[in-house]
């Protein structure tokens, strides 16, 4: 009977299935973090081995303009349906450092006391899988945990995205680990093998915008009916890339996501007041500034890009949000890129506004 995909999760997460299923990845995802880590595991991006021959290959590098430390960035997709992937397929180990793991892995699951019915089933079937040939539709069995090919290629397994909330979600990858050889593409239906598209979105997940703080004129405090001028200049206001990577013998691919930014969108901090124009939405310019820097004499003018305030903040403030929306898009390994969904950022400004003093004489 031909077996499906739900057959390998199956194997992949019956009772005391191997947790190298799931690799977590430490430092916030620069690194894959093997089983066995904490132990001696390697998990440096060229591989090696520890006292044990265990190591893990699958690590991620960041640069450009990306969160310190590993950390989310602070880019929000405009699109509340768009979540960078929660996990993913990599690489994982060579043949030999495989069977070392896995043998013993399954012995002592086979052992452990009440392991019996379906999960001792299914804990057979994958020492079948990876000794004796065993293999179903679209996925073959491995001789010997494929040790005759060791060096041609590695056994990919699950990895973790931690900064995914929902854990059902990040443990979703639970397929058995699979041979994949050097130079050659993941099977098919690994559809969440690593991938420049996914390099992409987890570099935008990662992409830090920088800090935009308008410039407004009146600078600070502004007065009741009395227009407010904001702008950004085409120095402060420009394009942002970050770039994640992966390098393993056999297999190299980066992506490269870029934010350029398109509109900026003011908010008064208050619903008595006006904004210009009256959408809120002030567009990038043919200079890709936003707005126009007020200039003497532009007093009793409309500002292209501004707001005006109603009502006096009395003896507080008021806290305008400037938000700007981003264009995201990607190209990566082989010519692949395309879009991502926009991207916000914004930041509070403390604006005062205070009522015109009338002078009687």
């Amino acid at each position: 009977m031909p077996v499906t995909r739900s057959r390998r999760a199956l194997f992949g997460t019956a009772a005391l299935t191997l947790a190298l299923s799931a690799l977590v990845l430490t430092e916030t995802a620069y690194a894959a973090k093997p089983v066995g880590s904490g132990k001696g595991a390697n998990t440096e991006q060229s591989g090696g081995g520890d006292g044990n021959g265990i190591y893990a290959a699958a690590r991620i590098q960041y640069s450009g303009s990306v969160a310190k430390g590993g950390g989310t960035g602070n880019v929000t997709s405009a699109d509340v349906n768009w979540t960078p992937p929660p996990c993913w397929y990599a690489p994982y180990l060579g043949a030999k450092d495989f069977k070392e793991k896995m043998s013993k892995d399954i012995e002592r699951e086979l052992n452990t006391p009440g392991m019996g019915g379906t999960a001792g089933s299914a804990i057979g079937e994958k020492k079948r899988h990876y000794e004796d040939n065993y293999g179903w539709t679209d996925t073959p069995g491995y001789k010997d945990y494929n040790v005759e090919n060791d060096g041609k290629g590695m056994f990919w397994a699950g990895v973790e995205n931690p900064d995914e909330p929902d854990y059902l979600k990040r443990t979703s990858c639970t397929d058995l680990p699979f041979w994949v050889e050097n130079g050659d593409a993941p099977p098919p239906q690994y559809e969440e093998a690593i991938s420049p598209e996914i390099l992409a979105a987890l570099a935008y997940q990662h992409m830090q915008l920088p800090d935009t703080k308008v410039t407004l004129a009146p600078e600070a405090d502004t007065k009741v009916n009395l227009p407010t001028w904001a702008w950004l200049d085409k120095a402060v206001f420009d394009e942002v890339q970050a770039t994640a990577a992966l390098n393993v013998p056999g297999f190299n691919i980066q992506a490269t996501t870029t934010a350029r930014p398109v509109s900026l969108k003011l908010e008064p901090g208050t619903k008595d007041a006006e904004t210009y124009p009256a959408s809120g939405e002030c567009v990038i310019n043919a200079d890709k500034s936003i707005g126009e820097p007020y200039a003497k004499g532009k007093a009793d003018q409309t500002p292209p890009c501004g707001l005006k305030y109603l009502r006096s903040s009395g003896d507080g403030t008021y806290k305008l949000q400037a938000t700007i929306t981003w264009e995201i898009g990607w190209a990566g390994t082989g010519g692949a890129g395309g879009d991502l969904p926009n991207g916000t950022f914004g930041n509070e400004q403390a604006v005062t506004v205070q009522e015109i003093q009338a002078v009687n004489r």
